[in-house]
């Protein structure tokens, strides 16, 4: 007997850097009902789907920094969403810019949640690999201060029991990372779901601009398949504060075939009934972990950075 969770990517287009949160969390709730009229148990969202991708800037002050910043999830800003989703019984997977207060200090993190149909957080993660720079480059046409103004994430990468799978997160560069997808793989991921928010321009090398929707992509499906995993990849995509956004938000099955993508670079939303039984087709064959892995080769993978 199948395991369908019919699942809803829900793409945003740009968020301006004036637009209020109110706002934002308005597109989600209209995605989210959407989503929920077409059957959808679980829906998920972009990074850093509250605002607008904010590392694009050099700040100098905190303040400004912190404003992009959320320290408590619900807050005030965001608890319609929630009551929303409960309302609806459908679940999320949001991704927003977390900050936490300690005696030490203020602490900053690219963070996704997971929320179950009740309106409960059922499962955080944290980005990990945080690309970009840590000082202002002036040469760039835009910045990507991720390294300045986030942690790498602390949580490692945990899988969830959750929607009757067992569901796993990462977030945009993560993606670009096979040992995202095989510890997640290796915890039994039914399911991983990121969010991204990706340049079309690379000015690292520009002679890769005409590959980003086929490394995203590329990457994803590759994930799929090597670790047997649903894989509901979401993007903010076009044209935000001069800078062009990536689309390419899809579905994407075990086997690594793109079974669902939307057509535009604003909201949309796609869906998808997946079977989670299906991980077995690749699982318990090509990639059969117990069977096929040899780990006492593998230890460069984990070895300290040169």
């Amino acid at each position: 007997m199948a395991r369908d969770l019919r699942v809803a990517a829900a793409q945003l287009g740009p968020i301006a850097r004036d637009e209020p949160r109110t706002s934002a969390v308005a597109r989600l709730i209209a995605l989210l009902r959407q989503a929920a009229d077409q059957g959808a148990k679980l829906v998920v969202f972009p990074e850093l789907a509250l605002t607008t991708f904010f590392p694009r800037w050099y700040f100098e002050d905190q303040a400004d920094i912190d404003s992009f910043f959320e320290t408590e999830m619900p807050g005030p800003e965001t608890r319609s969403l929630f009551d929303a989703a409960a309302g609806l019984g459908v679940g999320f997977c949001l991704g927003y810019a977390e900050r936490i207060r300690t005696a030490g200090g203020d602490r900053h993190f690219n963070t996704a949640i997971l929320v179950d149909g009740t309106g409960a957080i059922v499962g955080k993660y944290r980005k990990v690999h945080l690309p970009g720079h840590s000082e202002p480059e002036p040469w760039r046409p835009f910045q990507h201060l991720e390294k300045r103004y986030f942690e790498p994430g602390d949580l490692g990468f945990p899988v969830f029991p959750a929607f009757g799978g067992t569901m796993g997160m990462c977030i945009c560069n993560d993606r670009r990372w096979p040992e995202t997808f095989r510890v997640l793989g290796l915890r039994k991921a039914e399911m991983v779901m990121l969010g991204y928010n990706t340049p079309q321009h690379y000015p690292s090398a520009p002679e890769h601009d005409h590959l980003q929707d086929f490394h995203n992509h590329l990457v994803m499906q590759a994930g799929a398949y090597q670790n047997g995993t649903w894989v509901v990849g979401v993007a903010k995509a076009g044209l935000e504060e001069g800078c062009d956004l990536i689309g390419g938000t899809c579905i994407i099955a075990p086997t690594g075939e793109i079974v669902a993508e939307c057509q535009t670079l604003a909201d949309e939303v796609i869906v998808h009934d997946c079977d989670l039984d299906r991980c077995r087709e690749i699982k318990d064959n090509i990639f059969n972990f117990a069977l096929h892995r040899q780990p006492e080769n593998y230890g460069p993978i984990a070895a300290p950075k040169a």
